[in-house]
């Protein structure tokens, strides 16, 4: 059951790029490349993955959750160490990088310079937990 005001560890990433690719491609992109490596990595942290695009095709979302700023952080090293990468620049702009949650120093000082925004945990409820 949800608890109203319950504190949480968790860390979220709100990603929204706009495509530099078509749609098509992108999407072919998403779910041969990125979500396969990505769950082939096995995070333990790694709650959920998962992209979204535009109705016009011209703009991504990517929303990320962990369970706590540990995961997080292992999840932004691990991408900016793998082959995909590059082949995530070729095809995607980021517009903005929303981070919410408790996070730890050293998350912050590894995504602040890549332009990621910071939010704290306010409040609400999570069905899921």
């Amino acid at each position: 059951m949800a608890h109203i005001n319950a504190k949480t560890d968790r860390v979220y990433y709100v990603l929204q790029m706009n495509l530099k690719c078509d749609a098509d491609e992108a999407t072919n992109w998403i779910k041969t490349r990125s979500v396969k490596y990505t769950k082939d990595l096995q995070e333990e942290k790694t709650l959920s993955f998962e992209w979204f695009v535009s109705a016009d095709g011209k703009e991504a979302t990517l929303i990320e959750s962990f369970t706590d700023s540990d995961g997080a952080k292992q999840r932004a090293e691990n991408l900016l160490a793998s082959p995909i990468a590059q082949e995530w620049g070729e095809r995607f702009e980021p517009t903005n990088w929303i981070v919410g949650g408790s996070v730890k120093q050293d998350l912050i000082d590894l995504l602040a310079p890549m332009g990621a925004k910071f939010y704290k945990y306010m409040d609400g409820f999570n069905k899921l937990s």
